[in-house]
């Protein structure tokens, strides 16, 4: 993920403004907790923030879990219209097939993309929120000025970049100077924040000079990182190893219990949300199995190695969506599947009303079933219309007048006709 930060992902437009934004919401929570209830305690303004964008998303989680369950329904008509057009490969079969898909999704007052938008939208806001979370001083003022006393002590002695790169390049910060310029007061604060003892020691070792400032320094971030007696700027890995040496069982629960916590709310949340219908033979049901034990370990194994700020706000995320989960659940359980069907086709009607298209026609499709689609286009008039069509052709024909192009049409006629009698 480090990786990922430093190849300035966060700095892609869309991403950085919303990341922005996102850390003016971090700041404003970090300004209310210390001016209201005087907590000034990064942990607690992670969860507090965790919880308000999800809550902010709740619209987009319902829709695109109404898309899931309708998905249900739906894809036992979509598979079998798969398998009608399998191997099937000239053009139009293929327009065949596009056309009956689209039908069924008419019916069914849907699209394609309608499980893809919500999470197409929620995209940038969840690839913005890890610098947010990674940064903390970049976005909150507070917490940057603790660290700017001895960011300016650091900038005052001779020769700082180049030690300050030799500790930046090293874990844990892994800040490239090729990627960061550590001439900068902002890099340093940044490359600070993911000090853990050991490093703030190497510090003081090059430059001796910083030692009273440094403990200062310290004394307050161990102040605002502390959470449950978890240092949140230290990653679980490191915690985990000290304590093991240190033969302490409380350092080992506390090291391990983020991860795992990780891990485990990720798996329930997965097992509450509604799986779609699939074809067990489908190698699309296989992997969203094997997607459903995966992630949750690569949720601990990243918890363990990334700072556990990063890890407790992966843990706080899982629970809010486990909760949000089982609201929606029972929220869409209300519902039957006719009723979704019946909103669906409302709002597509009104959509395509806005187009140009007519009730009537929106009707028709919805009702259409692609048993019948073919049955449909070729006797889309009733006898009697094709009946009196063709009355009227012969009798504009016989009535042509001389030289137009259906007087020709006749001469062509009889000709063919006496020869054929021949």
């Amino acid at each position: 993920m480090q990786g990922v930060l430093a190849s300035g992902y966060a700095d892609w437009p869309i991403i950085h403004q919303i990341a922005w934004l996102l850390g003016k919401l971090m700041d404003g929570i970090y300004n209310v907790m210390d001016g209201l209830f005087g907590i000034q305690n990064i942990g607690v303004c992670i969860i507090i923030f965790t919880i308000i964008i999800y809550t902010l998303m709740i619209p987009l989680t319902i829709k695109q879990q109404k898309w899931s369950k309708m998905s249900s329904v739906m894809n036992p008509e979509i598979q079998k219209i798969q398998k009608k057009y399998a191997g099937k490969r000239d053009q139009a079969s293929m327009l065949k097939q596009q056309e009956e898909m689209q039908i069924v999704y008419e019916k069914y007052g849907t699209s394609p993309t309608g499980g893809c938008l919500p999470m197409l939208i929620q995209m940038p806001i969840l690839f913005a929120l890890y610098p947010v979370i990674s940064n903390i001083p970049n976005y909150v003022e507070g917490v940057k000025n603790v660290y700017m006393p001895v960011v300016n002590q650091i900038m005052a002695t001779d020769g700082f970049q180049k030690i300050m790169e030799g500790i930046g390049s090293a874990k844990p910060v892994l800040m490239s100077p090729q990627s960061f310029d550590y001439s900068q007061a902002e890099t340093l604060v940044n490359v600070l924040y993911k000090f853990q003892d050991s490093t703030w020691t190497t510090l003081v070792d090059k430059m001796p000079s910083l030692e009273g400032i440094v403990a200062n320094t310290t004394q307050a971030m161990g102040h605002l990182n502390s959470f449950l007696g978890i240092n949140i700027g230290e990653t679980p890995m490191t915690m985990f190893m000290t304590a093991l040496a240190d033969f302490s069982i409380i350092g080992i629960i506390l090291a391990v219990i983020i991860p795992v916590l990780a891990g485990l709310t990720q798996f329930i949340s997965v097992k509450l949300q509604p799986q779609p219908a699939t074809d067990q033979e489908n190698p699309m049901a296989s992997s969203m199995k094997m997607m459903t034990y995966t992630m949750p370990l690569f949720s601990v194994f990243l918890g363990f190695t990334l700072p556990a700020g990063l890890g407790l706000y992966w843990a706080v995320s899982a629970i809010v969506r486990c909760v949000q989960q089982l609201a929606i659940n029972k929220y869409l359980s209300k519902k039957s599947t006719e009723e979704l069907i019946a909103e669906n086709q409302k709002k597509a009607a009104k959509k395509r009303e806005k187009k140009g298209t007519s009730a009537q026609e929106i009707n028709k499709m919805a009702t259409t079933s692609t048993k019948n689609v073919t049955a449909a286009k070729k006797s889309s008039i009733s006898e009697d219309e094709r009946k009196q069509k063709l009355e009227k052709a012969a009798e504009y024909s016989k009535n042509a007048k001389e030289g137009s192009l259906a007087s020709k049409a006749n001469l062509v006629s009889r000709y063919n006709s006496s020869n054929s009698k021949k």
